[in-house]
């Protein structure tokens, strides 16, 4: 019933929001082109402990809220005085001075954050492009300024875990531009991807199976250490265990968003 639910609202949404025309977009200055790979998630069902990524292209930033204000300009049905309530809690944009005023030329610079999934979506949409997959965004952020794959690295997961104690205090300025040339992923602000809700619990931890279904059941919070490819990842137990304590409505103020796009050949 949850699932068909937020299909549903989904599908509003997608109504809703300001027309997009869906197409690939080329690779403007502000993204970066991220090629394809492969990569192993923090769970995986048991013999396919890694995952296909195809390329993609990714912003090299967070969307600023200047960037957000022009969005709502564009499209004042996701101002906070306006947006649905189906879209947005109560604490939708509720740093802005107004409406329709970020703050100061500082705050405008900054990270956007309290916006909800659907308004985040609706954002990328406008633009032709879409959040990240948990996937493309765990696939970029395992890469430190020298390496694409870091994560074995025990002074790279202590940087992280460091960098994530400060979460909506730092800059972008205390973080790094991974070898992708991709700034922030990490100790800024948690991020939004398209299917964050991939995390789900179940009333009987006990269920077996196999296939997609055997995936999901690694996802379970049930599982914790147990079921992860990497017990030792904890900067990953920790964006995973963010992912799992949002609604698609929450509007949260250590939650931005950066967009990907498909790669046009």
């Amino acid at each position: 019933m949850r699932a068909v639910r937020f299909a549903a609202l989904i599908l509003l949404a997608a109504a809703h929001q300001a027309s997009a025309s869906g197409r690939p977009v080329s690779r403007p200055n502000r993204m970066a082109l991220v090629p394809a790979g492969r990569f192993r998630p923090l769970y995986a069902a048991p013999g396919a402990e890694r995952v296909a990524v195809r390329a993609f292209a990714l912003d090299r930033d967070q969307v600023t809220s200047a960037e957000f204000l022009a969005f709502v300009e564009r499209h004042p049905e996701w101002r906070r005085d306006r947006v649905r309530r189906v879209f947005a809690d109560a604490h939708y944009l509720a740093d802005w001075a107004t409406p329709t005023n970020p703050g100061s030329l500082a705050d405008r610079r900054r990270p956007v954050t309290q916006v909800s999934w659907f308004a985040a979506r609706a954002y990328c949409a406008s633009l032709g492009k879409r959040l990240p997959t948990v996937d493309e965004w765990e696939y970029v952020a395992a890469a430190s300024e020298r390496t694409t794959d870091a994560r074995g690295n025990a002074a790279f997961r202590s940087r992280l875990l460091a960098l994530y104690a400060g979460v909506g205090r730092h800059t972008s300025a205390d973080s790094f531009v991974n070898a992708y040339g991709i700034r922030a992923m990490h100790g800024v602000v948690w991020e939004w991807t398209l299917d964050f809700n991939s995390v789900v619990l179940d009333d009987d931890s006990r269920a077996t199976g196999s296939g997609a279904d055997a995936r999901d059941r690694h996802l379970y919070c049930a599982s914790a250490a147990l079921g992860a490819t990497d017990p030792s990842d904890y900067p990953a137990f920790l964006r995973q265990a963010v992912r799992a304590g949002l609604g698609a409505r929450s509007s949260i103020s250590s939650v931005g968003f950066r967009c990907a796009a498909e790669v046009v050949t």
